[in-house]
């Protein structure tokens, strides 16, 4: 009898006979997520197994587990032949000793010389002999022995399903840039392009010395929390600050954050094509400030050519917030720690600015030059 962690993958199973490509990615993934920890992953049909791992780990294989995307469910069981002294033997381990109790049998093998209720009988009644204080109540019962009977002459006996974060495989949906502030939304987006199965890179703008470095730090530790689904190994930050001072001086005080996102996004976008990333990730919500009306978002797509995903532009902040501390960004995200965005922000934001009036405001700058010098600024941070 074997301890293993058992997992199920969650939409693989649609794709047909691409099946076999999404099934690598998620393997690599989960030994990436399961680093430094004595284990091995084995792979069998449907199904993955983590085992050879020492007790003491269990837990935090299973925490680990919880935030790889492309994970349905997964129990901690046990492994064994599928005699049915064998499955007894599991049967008892994780069998409740009094109370209510039922056998929910599932059969890979269909070969199987015992159909699924077979079992479900001849093993409920080994239990019930085994432990008398026992009681079967198929409804609602207090515990369930689950059988999973597979092909290999093996069964799995377990007695929870512990739901995954379910999703689509992190590398199988191409590479996307998130731009990631210290507040609490980007994080958010960046998570839900990931469960779809994007690979997420970090960008950060910084505007030292108006924003300090720990407003910086703070970002940075916000990647890192995220990179626990992601799997993200880096964040980049470039510093705008001589691009906010060019504005706050020569253009239209109502147009700063108008301004200052449309440079944001034509760096964002140089970035993005030097790391073979398809899409731009922000985390705008459709009329939350001054800048994510349509008329902002108009402005600063109007200075790409890639796309750009919005994740969360029909969320409300309530929605957000619900989501920020289900991943564990949200107490991060709201410690006090300015980020450029605040940085010579005007008294009245311009709402609905008109595009042409942006293009003759920006005439007065030197884009390509404010650019290079911001490119220039560019840094690099492990995440490990």
């Amino acid at each position: 009898m074997e301890k293993v962690i058992i997992i199920r993958y969650a939409e693989i199973h649609l794709k047909g006979k691409n099946r076999g490509y999404f099934e690598r990615i998620f393997c690599v993934n989960l030994e990436k997520s399961l680093k430094g920890i004595r284990h091995e992953l084995r792979r069998t049909s449907g199904r993955y197994l983590v085992a050879a791992f020492a007790d003491q780990d269990a837990d935090e294989i299973c925490s680990r587990i919880a935030r790889v995307f492309g994970v349905h469910s997964y129990s901690v069981g046990y492994r064994v032949s599928n005699d049915l002294d064998s499955i007894l033997e599991a049967a008892l381990v994780v069998c409740p000793k009094s109370g209510t109790f039922k056998v929910d049998t599932h059969r890979a093998d269909k070969k199987y010389p015992m159909t699924s209720p077979q079992l479900n009988a001849e093993i409920g009644a080994r239990l019930l002999q085994a432990h008398p204080s026992l009681r079967v109540d198929v409804h609602a019962p207090q515990g369930v022995v689950y059988l999973d009977i597979r092909e290999e002459g093996t069964a799995l006996v377990f007695g929870t399903f512990e739901e995954g974060a379910g999703g689509m495989p992190v590398g199988t949906s191409s590479k996307g840039v998130l731009l990631i502030s210290g507040g609490i939304d980007s994080p958010v987006a960046g998570y839900m392009m990931a469960k779809r199965g994007m690979e997420v890179e970090y960008l950060h703008f910084h505007s030292y010395p108006y924003t300090n470095e720990q407003a910086r730090d703070k970002v940075i530790e916000l990647a890192r929390i995220l990179s626990r689904y992601t799997l993200g190994e880096s964040i980049t930050t470039v510093k705008v600050t001589h691009i906010q001072e060019e504005i706050h001086k020569k253009c239209a005080a109502e147009l700063n954050v108008t301004l200052l996102r449309r440079f944001m996004f034509r760096i964002a976008e140089r970035i993005a094509k030097k790391k073979g990333a398809k899409c731009l990730i922000t985390g705008e919500s459709l009329g939350q400030v001054a800048s994510q009306t349509i008329e902002g978002i108009t402005s600063s797509n109007a200075v790409v050519t890639m796309p750009v995903l919005r994740p969360l532009i029909g969320f409300d902040k309530e929605e957000i917030i619900v989501r920020a501390k289900k991943i564990g960004t949200f107490e991060t995200s709201v410690l006090p720690y300015e980020d450029c965005c605040t940085v010579f922000l005007p008294e009245f934001p311009a709402i609905k600015p008109k595009l042409s009036f942006i293009e003759e405001e920006e005439k007065k700058l030197d884009v390509e030059a404010l650019l290079e010098e911001a490119l220039a600024t560019a840094e690099r941070f492990s995440l490990h």
